[in-house]
């Protein structure tokens, strides 16, 4: 049967199949490169931007460059599929462009669709998502980089039902797209909002108060150094009452080791030499990286305890609010006592240093624990609604992908 697993209700019946060059024009897009946007003048689609900017419908662009003779301009409801891409998987998408007067770029295949058979917008999201993507991806040609022509673009098929069921469906996708967008911006947001707050609301370096501050709190901030409230942890695993080992990635923290690299690095004949982390300990990892220049620091928040390789620095808090140092851990304040006092060495990834410097490490704290709380718990909000919004995020995607896999044919 030629129809979707899916249906909204009211729609039957097995959906037509055609040859896409018996329904649709062909034309190309023409010149231009990234050299040639300009903060102003008419919207442009350069084909690169499909892959990363656009969805299934352009309902707005936001490049723009100015006319050349031979311009090629939409007349609205065009749909284009990019000419070149890195693999055959990528390069059979394509999408709607409702707007009139958009400059097409170079190596665009641009179809012009029967709109009394089938809707720009729904043949994008077919073409993207259904059976017709694998047949177009295998017409794809070279190796390096890969080329889709309007030649093989026409001895494609594409399943379709009638008008109305078709502009339910790309409707449905479309809100789909939307929440997933609104959504992403709003976690893009928050964590702007985030890494902002971390540089007004400690101290910067060589000042004793912050820039930004919580309403009732004055006076300048303590500076001591970290040995004062925190000390190293030296208990090993020699009884192997611990199995879990744990990694500081400076992305995610601490966590298990399997769930980073989805297998154990160390095994059961040398963890009874690793150092036990309990929850609430934080780590130094000495391992430097773009994301974290001198090493992360991290608390352990699995909520269960674990075993680290030697290489790592686990250290306990006493005497400080521990929400609040974990986020001065994720300000750059340290760092630069760090480079001063630790060195790479002929180890360019890894810094070398002793543990008496780095617990002598001054550390920026208010004098009133109170401050320290509420700070604390204004990014602990943060971060819960980070978090949040970011499972909403992968809600939305695992239905859309769900749907695009039982409503097309």
């Amino acid at each position: 049967m030629n129809e979707p697993k899916i249906r909204f209700k009211g729609f039957r019946g097995e959906w037509k199949t055609s040859i896409i060059g018996d329904i649709a024009t062909f034309s190309k897009g023409r010149g231009y490169s990234k050299s040639d946007l300009r903060s102003e003048g008419n919207p442009i689609v350069l084909y690169g931007r499909l892959y990363t900017n656009y969805a299934s419908v352009i309902e707005s662009v936001d490049t723009f460059a100015s006319l050349q003779n031979g311009s090629v301009l939409t007349k609205g409801n065009e749909v284009i599929i990019p000419g070149s891409g890195e693999t055959p998987e990528d390069i059979a998408v394509a999408s709607a462009v409702e707007q009139k007067g958009v400059i097409l770029g170079g190596d665009l295949n641009v179809l012009t669709f029967d709109q009394e058979k089938i809707s720009p917008a729904f043949a994008a999201m077919s073409i993207t998502y259904s059976n017709t993507h694998n047949e177009l991806s295998g017409y794809a040609q070279g190796k390096t980089v890969v080329h889709l022509h309007n030649s093989s673009i026409s001895k494609g098929h594409i399943s379709y039902p009638y008008i109305d069921e078709q502009q339910s469906i790309s409707t449905y996708f479309q809100h789909l797209d939307a929440l997933i967008q609104s959504t992403t911006k709003k976690i893009e947001s928050l964590k702007q909002v985030k890494a902002a707050s971390l540089q007004s609301m400690f101290p910067q370096d060589g000042e004793t108060t912050p820039r930004v501050r919580f309403k009732g709190f004055e006076g300048e901030w303590s500076i001591c150094p970290l040995k004062y409230f925190a000390k190293k942890s030296t208990e090993k695993n020699i009884s192997m009452d611990y199995t879990k080992t744990l990694t500081n990635s400076a992305e995610y923290g601490v966590i298990n080791q399997r769930d980073f690299f989805d297998h154990d690095i160390s095994n059961d004949d040398h963890i009874n030499g690793y150092y036990v982390i309990h929850h609430d300990d934080f780590v130094y990892n000495p391992r430097v990286s773009t994301a974290a220049p001198v090493g992360p620091i991290s608390r352990n928040l699995l909520g269960y305890s674990g075993v680290m390789s030697p290489l790592y620095l686990i250290f306990r808090v006493n005497g400080i609010n521990k929400d609040f140092l974990s986020y001065y851990f994720k300000t750059m304040l340290w760092h630069n006592y760090m480079k001063l006092e630790g060195n790479t060495g002929a180890r360019f990834d890894r810094l070398a240093i002793s543990d008496e410097q780095f617990f002598n490490m001054p550390i920026c704290v208010p004098r009133d624990e109170k401050e320290q709380t509420v700070i604390a718990s204004y990014f602990t909000t943060l971060d819960r609604q980070i978090t949040l919004q970011t499972q909403c995020l992968e809600k939305l995607k695992q239905i859309k992908a769900a749907c695009l896999d039982n409503m097309f044919v």
